[in-house]
């Protein structure tokens, strides 16, 4: 066998019983308008006990997040944010309990409010501002006293619509305030945009609820990016000023950024690699490997992609034996975003090309596909398979995590010929497995992977066999035996 292609689907480090990889974050705002009044004397307080829950399952409901407190308001605007990881290819049910010191249920049939909720995708951006902020000459809106300022953040949306991002403390009793300096994630902020407009408006705070609105400014993170300056001073109403104290940007780092920065460690992606290509590679002429990933936004604009070279060279994707693929795994890790569904019939069909140009028997291509992802792309993928069945290649999928891979059963066809829109394959060409049942419990990785192999590679001597038999084949003769140098040949009479 002269060819062997690795894949890796949503590539990212995983433990080998939970690997579960989002198609993307999702940030998730919530703000409630004409809540009921259960109060005599002031407007409900709305989130004493107000939280969200996630609904895993129809029946299983676990507890997710709560907001922070709003005091005297019928229609809370909640700053906290909820970021989910969204799965493609999952039904995810959110349920948000809303709770106040008073329950606004129990009337029949009332209608008790209305939850707005809005989600936008999250940008992968890891940069987090430290900003201050302070006032000059604000309008006194009090009648004995001055003014309790504060600022409120908005960042723009794609539909022209605003949502809020950050509240500032309040300052008692002062015209020329100076807020704490305060810390945010640009993608908070402008969601990686630094020229999306981010809005400010200032208020005076009344412990009713009813602030009073002194004005508001306009800017971006590119215009607050320049810092302390002339370019940073907004007028919000005639003589009133809000500026631009300081501005210092920080790389959140996390606890993967160690990992990746030390030794290796082996996740399940990397074991059923090294598990079957150690073997494999003994069966390849120059230990010369293709690997391509699929599921990712991919450097510097986020196009998404289902066929990209690990090592990033497109025109080269080679790696020099299974060594070479497993530096080009882990140095993606650090460039590329996670992003489903999870597609296989790019890489399927990109292998297959290969095989079609090579059928007199001189090359025999293996695909090893290794995915946490639930398949995406069933009906494409077996018509992939199906045209593949003829050609010089089999297919290996392992299947990492605790997905339901059912649909893969179907792609082994070791039961039922795999079919696509009445055509049946010529021959069994899938071999598929998922990880977990191979994992040792008691932790020993290399048992772990000497099953795995085992199992998977069962199969590919017979699909090769079948391949060359049912096309006539013959093995090439045997070359002459090795004679050293300066050995005089033997004649046998």
């Amino acid at each position: 066998m002269n060819n062997s292609f690795l894949n890796m689907a949503s590539i990212g480090d995983f433990d080998p019983l939970n690997a579960s990889i989002p198609a993307t974050k999702v940030e998730i705002t919530v703000s409630c308008r004409n809540l009921l009044d259960r109060d005599t004397f002031s407007k409900s307080d709305p989130s004493k006990i107000h939280h969200l829950s996630l609904c895993l399952s129809p029946i299983v409901t676990r507890f997710f997040g709560r907001t922070e407190v709003i005091d005297n308001t019928l229609n809370p605007d909640f700053v906290r944010k909820f970021i989910l990881d969204y799965f493609f290819e999952e039904r995810q049910n959110l349920r948000f309990d809303f709770r106040s010191e008073k329950a606004l249920g129990g009337i029949q049939g009332k209608k008790c409010g209305t939850i707005i909720v809005k989600a936008e995708e999250l940008n992968n951006c890891r940069e987090s501002v430290m900003m201050q902020f302070c006032g000059n000459k604000l309008d006194k809106k009090d009648f004995f006293g001055k003014s309790d300022p504060f600022l409120v953040f908005y960042r723009s949306n794609e539909d022209g619509t605003f949502t809020i991002c950050h509240k500032t403390e309040v300052v008692k009793n002062t015209l020329n305030p100076v807020w704490q300096a305060f810390k945010i994630p640009v993608r908070a902020l402008c969601n990686g945009d630094y020229d999306r407009t981010i809005k400010v408006e200032v208020y005076d705070w009344d412990r009713d609820g009813s602030h009073d609105f002194i004005g508001e400014f306009s800017t971006s993170y590119r215009e607050l990016s320049r810092g302390q300056s002339q370019f940073n001073v907004y007028e919000v109403s005639v003589c009133v000023c809000v500026t631009l104290l300081s501005f210092l940007v920080d790389i959140e780092v996390t606890f993967l950024d160690y990992i990746k920065g030390g030794p290796y460690q082996l996740n399940a992606y990397a074991m059923a690699l090294k598990a079957v290509g150690e073997i494999i590679q003994d069966y390849d002429s120059d230990k010369m490997f293709p690997a391509l990933g699929f599921g990712a936004k991919l450097p510097p604009d986020g196009r998404i992609s289902h066929e990209f070279a690990l090592n990033g060279n497109p025109q080269n994707p080679y790696c020099a034996g299974i060594d070479g693929v497993m530096e080009a795994y882990y140095q993606s890790l650090k460039s590329v975003q996670l992003y489903g569904p999870t597609n296989f019939s790019p890489v399927i069909n990109h292998v297959a090309r290969y095989a079609a140009s090579v059928k007199d028997g001189s090359q025999y291509f293996v695909l090893l596909i290794i995915t946490d992802g639930v398949i995406s792309d069933m009906a494409q993928t077996k018509e992939s398979i199906v045209n593949a069945s003829c050609l010089p290649m089999s297919i290996i999928i392992v299947g990492v995590g605790p997905a339901e891979f059912d649909a893969m059963i179907e792609l082994d066809g070791d039961e039922v010929r795999i079919s696509s829109r009445g055509r049946y394959a010529e021959r069994d060409i899938v071999q598929f497995v998922p990880f977990r049942d191979y994992i040792d419990r008691t932790g020993n990785h290399i048992l772990s992977m000497a099953r795995l192999a085992k199992d998977v590679l069962a199969e590919i001597p017979d699909q090769f066999l079948s391949y060359m038999r049912t096309r006539g084949i013959k093995p090439s003769p045997a070359p002459p035996p090795y004679t050293p140098p300066g050995q005089p040949l033997q004649t046998q009479i």
